[in-house]
């Protein structure tokens, strides 16, 4: 399988120097590089390396709420780990009960009586490009800082995830002055007038593999279309969404349109069940969706738009251009430590026929060690990997499982871990009942070079994206989410503009009008 460097940053005194053309790694002397495409060459050797400090500071550790830096009102504070070494990285203030309803009122008081939704679209728009502008200027400092807390390999930080975020916020503020109502004939006399309105406070909860950009797919459709927020950044990464918020307050976004409240599941129930919150967005596990789901219902019924769980299928048909669907199968699972919601962990393999950093905290690496002990006892066959790497940080080799069943567990759960299942099937009609066999509907991955068999298998695919002879390819435009207990609702392109937005019928009466 893939050579994997582990190395989330390479020994250098500047930023500049940790850039490079793509991903790369070693085996045997030579470089091979993985890129936006897929993994290009690969075989079986592991470089690890020891990790660095970064060159960055933490800046910032407290509660953003209503454009000021504040402690948490307990006073609590807790620690942030360093995932390549275990080891706490600083203490951040931790939000309780009391600051999510500081940072909601701050946020209903933004909403409103302050500028935000009041100034023209054009204005905000202006605003969320100066501010996308200023995230490009400081790009190496923010991939540095998101490797630091997330552990993530440099480059892929700097290289596809920066620009990613920065894209982002110039499409949707691109959509900011583009969004307009109708007018609707009516069969009486009367002028019917269809106002799309921002929805008010969204409170929005996101999850540590991706900080970034999981932070932009939340904040830009919710602040383009008028909104106010207040965001809960995972516990374990918080550092990312408090520098770019404050960045964000420099080049002119109001008080207390945009807070952030570091903490634990606590903070995120309060902002979920709270009554102020107009509208709630999640992402993260499917149990906890649940949870985030049922307690909105509770308090007063807030729309939700959920991004969760998914075990995604990766066909691999007869005709397949098999050097290509083999290194993008490698990468589909793998990519982020195999730490995506959308991986593409079962891969289904007709029967004839990157760079890697640590998990995230103790908590996910003894996790994907226990589904690993779970593959072999329940038969399956380990091919490769299948133990922790090194004796610091929380690595685990890439794995690889074949003879795998549809009943075992690594076929089934969402493991969010460098693990693959490899699954032989006989025919289509196989293999899309078995892909379509399981409670998840994220994404899958089809390889054919037969348009028809293309066709057959999107089209009875039960998912909410389908990469044909590619992978996670992602687009500010293309819309992201899933069928099932995959989610509610699609992020990005402009269905996400929805998920923000109240329609509003005005009917007034028509008095002998000339035309109809």
């Amino acid at each position: 399988m893939a050579t994997l460097r582990f190395s989330s940053l390479l020994a250098s005194s500047s930023l500049p120097s940790f850039r490079s053309s793509g991903l790369r790694f070693q085996s045997k002397g030579r470089y091979f590089e993985y890129s936006k495409n897929g993994i290009r060459s690969f075989s079986s050797a592991v470089v690890h390396e020891e990790p660095i400090t970064p060159p960055v500071e933490v800046k910032y550790k407290q509660l953003l709420i209503n454009g000021q830096f504040v402690d948490a009102a307990s006073g609590k504070m807790f620690p942030t780990y360093d995932p390549r070494t275990g080891d706490v990285i600083t203490m951040v203030a931790e939000a309780g009960s009391e600051d999510v309803n500081c940072a909601v009122s701050a946020a209903r008081k933004a909403f409103d009586e302050g500028p935000w939704p009041k100034m023209t679209a054009y204005e905000r728009s202006c605003i969320m490009l100066r501010f996308a502008d200023l995230l490009e200027k400081q790009s190496d400092e923010l991939a540095a800082l998101e490797t630091w807390d997330n552990g993530k390999p440099y480059e892929q930080a700097a290289n596809e995830e920066l620009p990613m975020l920065i894209r982002l916020f110039r499409y949707y503020a691109g959509w900011a002055d583009k969004i307009h109502g109708l007018t609707a004939p009516a069969d009486s006399l009367h002028h019917v007038q269809i106002l799309h309105e921002p929805i008010g406070v969204a409170g929005q909860i996101i999850p540590w593999n991706f900080p970034l950009l999981m932070f932009a797919w939340k904040v830009c459709p919710a602040l383009a279309c008028g909104n106010t927020v207040v965001l809960k950044p995972a516990e374990q990464t918080p550092f990312s969404a408090l520098y770019v918020s404050k960045l964000f307050h420099e080049v002119g976004l109001p008080p207390g349109v945009l807070n952030v409240i570091p903490g634990f599941g606590s903070a995120g129930a309060a902002l979920a069940s709270h009554m102020d919150v107009d509208k709630l967005a999640f992402t993260g596990s499917t149990e906890t969706g649940q949870a985030v789901l049922s307690a909105a219902a509770k308090s007063n019924l807030k729309p939700v738009t959920l991004e969760i769980g998914g075990k995604s299928p990766f066909i691999i048909c007869e005709d397949a251009d098999i050097n290509k669907a083999v290194e993008l199968a490698h990468s589909a699972v793998f990519f982020n430590q195999g730490q995506c919601c959308c991986a593409g962990s079962r891969t289904f393999v007709h029967e004839r026929g990157v760079e890697q950093g640590p998990q995230i905290d103790t908590e996910q690496f003894e996790k994907i060690l226990k589904y690993i002990e779970s593959g072999i006892e329940s038969g399956a066959t380990l091919e490769s990997g299948g133990e922790r790497l090194g004796s610091k940080g929380f690595y685990v080799q890439p794995t690889v499982f074949s003879n795998v069943q549809d009943n075992m567990l690594i076929a089934k759960d969402e493991i969010f871990g460098p693990v693959q299942s490899l699954l032989k099937f006989k025919d289509l009609e196989e293999v899309i009942r078995r892909a379509n066999s399981t409670h998840y509907g994220l994404a899958a991955g089809v390889f054919t070079q037969n348009i028809d068999v293309a066709n057959t298998i999107s089209r009875a695919l039960r998912v909410g994206t389908v990469w044909v002879n590619c992978f996670n390819i992602f687009d500010a435009a293309i819309p992201f989410g899933g069928y099932k207990m995959s989610g509610h609702r699609r992020e990005k392109g402009v269905y996400s503009l929805n998920n923000y937005l109240q329609v509003k019928a005005i009917v007034t009466p028509l008095k002998n009008p000339a035309w109809m």
